[in-house]
């Protein structure tokens, strides 16, 4: 059986240096960390999880927490944590509050109490105060992800903003009877998103002297059905027809899509169509969008979280660190014609 000792040997280094390299706790030069997993790998040797766990007090997993996975947003966005937990040699446990119920009670009055992890990553979820107080009493470093969050470190991203930009994309084009598929009440509960996109989508009309028609807003489930559902009723009638729609979501603008080419629409011809998020089917459809990254947002909480859990690191003070995000511009917006 293959020993630390065995490593260090044909590295040419000391079992603590191997030791720091594999584990990844302590300083060690990038040439020393290369001699040792190469080192390593010709000779078949894998740390031992217990072993290590006693040695280093860490546990080598990560908690990730998320409303909901049946949507491309945080899938992607813990694919992108969970890559980037592997490359830094972490396990994942995977909390989906998705199901309703006392779910959530359980993570936090549970099985995160038990301590099986070094540190919790919530994205898109915001947490009570009493939550937090429950994971800073575990001693684990807390990363959040969507929207600030008191006492948490948090990536947080401006969906007032975003949702601002997209409208006045519509209004640089020359549309003024824009609508707006937003969010039920059903997905307002964290971070309200859909309220603070609406919320963006009003001031830029209002900044451009127009007043919002309640005619023009409906809401859907952030699914591909429910954009297209929500833009039949938007532009069924030809006499009130918006000339352009902005969705608060990819999918939900898609869904616009397909039910505009359904009604014998054009688009962009007859109405321009944007959405928010950077899905990976808006390039297909042509989608002109505001890309906002998510897999990259698991990835920056990682990141953070990594920092975090540095030997002698002290703890950084809690507070929002901004999302960056672009408008991707593609072929379902134009000048309204007529």
């Amino acid at each position: 059986m293959v020993s630390i000792e065995d490593v260090a040997q044909r590295a040419g280094v000391s079992t603590a240096t191997v030791s720091r390299a594999l584990s990844g706790n302590g300083p060690v030069s990038a040439a020393a960390r290369e001699k040792v997993a190469d080192a390593a790998t010709a000779l078949g040797y894998v740390v031992s999880s217990s072993a290590s766990s006693l040695a280093s007090g860490r546990t080598k997993n990560v908690g990730l927490i998320v409303p909901y996975l049946a949507r491309w947003f945080f899938i992607s966005a813990v694919e992108g944590a969970q890559q980037a937990l592997m490359r830094h040699g972490y396990d994942v446990t995977l909390y989906n509050l998705s199901g309703g119920g006392g779910e959530r009670d359980s993570v936090f009055d549970v099985f995160l109490q038990r301590q099986r992890i070094d540190g919790i990553i919530a994205i898109s979820l915001e947490l009570s105060p009493v939550e937090v107080a429950s994971l800073h009493a575990l001693g684990k470093p807390v990363v959040g992800v969507g929207g600030p969050i008191e006492g948490v470190r948090t990536l947080t991203v401006d969906d007032v903003a975003i949702s601002r930009l997209a409208t006045e994309h519509l209004l640089a084009l020359g549309h003024e009877r824009i609508a707006h598929v937003g969010g039920s009440e059903t997905y307002d509960l964290d971070f309200h998103i859909p309220t603070n996109r609406r919320v963006g989508y009003e001031l830029a009309l209002r900044e451009a002297g127009i007043e919002p028609r309640p005619e023009y807003f409906t809401s859907a489930d952030f699914t591909i059905e429910g954009g297209y559902h929500a833009a039949k009723q938007l532009l069924g009638n030809p006499r009130s027809r918006p000339t352009a729609i902005f969705a608060a979501a990819d999918e939900m603008a898609i869904g616009c899509i397909l039910a505009a080419r359904d009604l014998g629409l054009v688009v962009p011809r007859d109405v321009s169509i944007i959405g928010i998020d950077g899905h990976e089917l808006s390039e297909f459809f042509g989608l002109t969008t505001i890309a906002q990254y998510p897999r990259a947002q698991g990835e920056h909480a990682v990141d953070i979280l990594m920092n975090e859990l540095r030997p002698g690191k002290h703890a950084e003070v809690p507070g929002n660190i901004p999302l960056g995000y672009d408008l991707i511009v593609r072929s379902s917006t134009s000048r309204p014609t007529g």
